[in-house]
Formats: structure tokens, sequence, C-alpha cells
């Protein structure tokens, strides 16, 4: 099983993905902005299709194995399209999960996080853009949430 866990930047997805995969067992999380640290030099623009690619690989080579593969980034319709030509074998068993929040949520600095100006930016764009309301998976309005619920939602979605 290959979990996307969609959102925002500062939307909690890399929290609920850590979360989900202490319950699951057997689970790699799969933090595709981790690779960026390999070329921090490369502008974003071309850092992120070479990301993709490599995010490609290591999916498949933890599915491989039989883990559960929970990857927590912001998935545009092109990104996931992408994904599902580029892992043809795991199309069937592909779920993502998209944490939805209010963008005034997203903006503000959250517990010990205090975000950048491009951060900022960057979760301005995301909603332009659509990121937190796709036309794909499930959408999981997390306002007033905690990540405990939102992991329980998620992992009764898993289970049917």
């Amino acid at each position: 099983m290959i979990i996307f866990i969609n959102g925002s930047i500062n939307s909690g997805k890399s929290t609920v993905a850590k979360e989900l995969a202490e319950k699951l067992g057997n689970a790699a999380v799969v933090e595709i902005d981790a690779l960026r640290e390999f070329i921090p030099w490369m502008p974003l623009e071309k850092a992120i299709p070479l990301n993709l690619e490599n995010a490609v690989s290591v999916i498949r080579n933890f599915a491989k194995e039989g883990m559960s593969v929970i990857v927590p980034y912001p998935l545009s319709r092109k990104n996931y399209d992408y994904f599902c030509v580029n892992l043809p074998e795991y199309k069937d068993c592909i779920q993502v999960y998209t944490l939805s929040l209010k963008i005034e949520s997203a903006l503000a600095d959250r517990g010990s996080r205090t975000l950048t100006d491009l951060e900022r930016e960057r979760i301005t764009y995301h909603y332009s853009i659509g990121i937190p309301s796709p036309d794909f998976g499930r959408i999981i309005d997390t306002n007033n949430k905690s990540i405990k619920e939102v992991v329980e939602m998620v992992l009764g979605f898993v289970s049917e």
C-alpha cells in the first residue's frame, strides 16, 4: 500500500505520516523534500522533477520489500499523475489523503515551527493551484482536529 499524505506546507503532513507509520507498523515514510537536501544549490523548478524521479525509486524499493509506504508531499494533479504512470505496478494500491485547513491556519506559526517568508509564499502558491482541494483522493478537513483524530480518520479509510 502506498499512501500519499497531501496538503500544503504546514498542514501537518509529516507529523500525520510519522504517526500513521507507527500505527501501521512495517511502514516507511518517504520525505521527498529530504531529497532536496542533496541538491540545495539547484533551482527548485529543476530540483522538483529530479526529486520525484528519485522518490519513485525509493517508493518502489520499500514497496517491493512488502512495506507500506507513506509519502507526505504536496501533490498537484500533474505530480499525482506522474506517480501513477511511473508506479504502474502499484497504481491500484495508491491512496491519497489531503489534509485541508484554512489558509490562515496554514500561514500561521504553529508549535515550534516558525515559517520563513519563502514558506509563506509557497503556501499561498499551493492554495492558488488547489493543493488543499484536489480532484483525486480523499479530502480531510483538519480544522479543529488533533493529529490523533486525523490519523484515526486515515486509518479508518485505509481499512475500508
